[in-house]
């Protein structure tokens, strides 16, 4: 007699400050972790790793555009005869609602696994378990650190005997990722993301040593890879479901040792196969003067391109140990991209040791006239777990926030030697304002027109940097289309609304938002039109868009910065 075991794969999503789930008709940022974990536990079941005579079943979702019925998923569990639940790609930010999730499922009888960034970095940089992962093994919740490939087999076994340990901690056994399953999603679940755009990993692992950040000690800074093969067999089965754009999650592209391998492969299967797909990729700002390397991500199909940028103060750059970013070469990075028709997406942080309100409004004002970014992501310096910046703080007993739900990037989540909590905030939301006014998103599109970059393209995300904080009050990282609300889903503790006021509030601000997108769109089109038609009369250009001698460049306000570097 056969036996089944079925596995529910949630990517928890986060709170709002009003205590409401973040979730969307149609999510933009898909769900890497969720991906990769989903196609390890299909090769699992492939390979029958509960036995010859067990079937094991799964299924994935995202909570930023799935609402998750904890009755259903327990009855497809007990359909099955037993289970568990996965609560996957857990970040800081989402863990408190992955454990109201947990809670639920483990009222249910239900086993529960949580694993992801939170538990992976507190567990790589902390000494003594934090509170709310203790307060997890108390409820029963299985804690997994590290990557699931080539680890996920002992954990499936485990919970089918029904004897899992409290934690799995694999933090320092880093996989291989030649040959191992590729990230991959159902295109019924892409399709949730507008539009569907399908996610991989061509490496993990950054040689860098950026304070503030998680991922060279959960992932390490040693670059792991998969090879063409891999990627070539990852595009072909998306390609095949109607999926033909990409994001490449490797927080830095340029430093996998085989990016120019896999390049050449997508080049051969776009320029000789014929096959049609874009992608997004990440890198460091260095990454321009390697050879060759952004002409073949323009020929890969590269239309867009993050780079952390952080800042424009030297002095912040030392102190967040970048050693990497060169602001005497920022222009000339920027500019290089631009040739090649590639749309700019930069990280800035705010809450440096060096900045005040003043200083970030002055600095982003310089950032606006002298470089030629396109689009311009803000974020709050966060010390999150993980981070050599949370250690370093946990270690001097410097208060932290304690609600991890604010742990993303946008709260201010510890003291600043300069400015009050209220300042930096402040100096955050009026960013966004200064950066996407309408004022400087016509110089934006005026640029990409001068340099060829279509404008219509850039023009939509203009649209949604502008629009997401303004109207919509959150990150444009954590955006999407159409707003869902659920009255029943309210952060616990937060009182629940009024059925009949909350569905008039919901609907009406529903309504009020559209016609607020649509007259934005329709405000930034109009200029758009206007540039178009002034720039075929005259060329435009200024001065971030000119190169300039080394001798002229030193004149820019950019580079008077250049004596804090020595003081830091």
């Amino acid at each position: 007699m056969h036996s089944r075991f079925h596995v529910e794969m949630i990517k928890p999503s986060h709170y709002d400050d009003d205590g409401y789930v973040i979730q969307w008709w149609k999510a933009s940022i898909p769900a890497n972790s969720l991906a990769s974990l989903y196609s390890i536990v299909l090769d699992a079941a492939g390979r029958r790793v509960l036995g010859s005579d067990v079937e094991l079943t799964f299924d994935g979702w995202d909570e930023c555009n799935t609402v998750i019925s904890p009755d259903r998923v327990a009855q497809r569990i007990a359909a099955a005869g037993g289970g568990v639940v996965f609560l996957v790609g857990v970040q800081t930010n989402q863990f408190p609602r992955a454990m109201d999730m947990a809670r639920e499922f483990r009222a249910r009888g239900l086993a529960v696994v949580i694993g992801g960034f939170h538990v992976s970095g507190c567990m790589a940089m902390l000494e003594k378990l934090p509170d709310d992962l203790q307060e997890a093994l108390d409820l029963g919740v299985v804690l997994f650190a590290g990557e699931a490939e080539g680890h996920i087999d002992v954990l499936l076994r485990d919970l089918f005997a029904n004897q899992p340990k409290p934690l799995y901690n694999f933090v320092a056994d880093l996989p291989d990722l030649q040959g191992a399953p590729p990230p991959f999603l159902p295109p019924e679940r892409l399709q949730r993301y507008s539009p569907p755009i399908g996610s991989f990993d061509a490496g993990r692992g950054c040689p860098f040593q950026c304070s503030f950040c998680t991922i060279i000690n959960v992932q390490g800074r040693k670059s792991r890879h998969r090879n063409a093969d891999d990627v070539e067999r990852l595009l072909r089965a998306h390609l095949e479901r109607g999926v033909h754009r990409f994001f490449i999650t490797d927080d830095d592209f340029a430093r996998n040792r085989h990016w120019e391998e896999i390049l050449d492969r997508v080049i051969e299967l776009r320029e000789q196969q014929k096959m049609e797909f874009t992608f997004l990729i990440q890198v460091d700002a260095l990454a321009y003067r390697i050879p060759n390397f952004i002409d073949k991500c323009r020929r890969a199909g590269c239309l867009r391109v993050f780079i952390g940028l952080e800042t424009v103060n030297p002095g912040n750059l030392v102190h967040a140990r970048k050693k990497q970013n060169k602001i005497g070469e920022y222009r000339r990075m920027l500019q290089a991209w631009r040739q090649a028709g590639i749309i700019t997406f930069c990280g800035y942080i705010l809450g440096f040791p060096e900045d005040t309100a003043e200083s970030i409004e002055h600095d982003i004002e310089i950032l606006k006239r002298e470089l030629p970014v396109d689009c311009l992501e803000f974020f709050v310096l966060t010390p999150l777990p993980g981070s050599e910046d949370h250690q370093r703080l946990t270690r001097s007993g410097v208060p932290m926030e304690t609600d991890m739900n604010n742990y993303d990037l946008e709260h201010v989540c510890t003291a600043h030697g300069r400015m009050t909590e209220q300042a930096w905030h402040g100096a955050y939301q009026r960013a966004w304002s200064s950066y996407y006014s309408l004022e400087h998103i016509e110089t934006l599109l005026r640029r990409a027109i001068a340099t060829g970059i279509p404008a219509k393209r850039l023009m939509m995300s203009l649209v949604v940097f502008r629009g997401m904080p303004l109207i919509e009050h959150v990150h444009p990282l954590q955006g999407g289309y159409l707003r869902l609300k659920l009255r029943k889903t309210r952060r616990p503790g937060l009182p629940r609304e009024n059925f009949v006021l909350f569905h008039a509030r919901y609907l009406i601000g529903t309504l009020a938002k559209g016609v607020r997108f649509l007259r934005l769109l329709r405000q930034v089109n109009k200029i758009r039109r206007r540039a178009m038609r002034d720039h075929a009369l005259q060329p435009y250009t200024d001065v971030a868009l000119t190169p300039l001698p080394p001798e002229s460049e030193d004149q820019l306000e950019l580079m008077q910065h250049r004596p804090a570097l020595a003081e830091a």
